[in-house]
């Protein structure tokens, strides 16, 4: 069954968001979603889920900057 996780990471230092989102999707299976809910443009982990098969999108965020979903391709 696919499961749609959400993960607030404002006002955590770095790296600590990047570590939070990376240990979430680590058991992705296909049709799991992350939304993950930042005030910040985080390129580095961009770079991270492109080279390690993960899909996102990013929008303006309704209680943040930005909110991104992270799939599995």
């Amino acid at each position: 069954m696919a499961r749609d996780l959400t993960l607030d990471v404002r006002g955590m230092e770095p790296p600590e968001p990047l570590e939070r989102v990376l240990e979430t999707i680590g058991d992705f299976a296909p049709g799991d979603r992350l939304k993950l809910i930042i005030d910040c443009e985080p390129r580095p982990l961009y770079r991270i889920l492109d080279n390690n098969g993960y899909a996102h999108e990013t929008v303006p965020g309704t209680v943040s900057q930005r909110e991104i979903t992270i799939w599995r391709k």
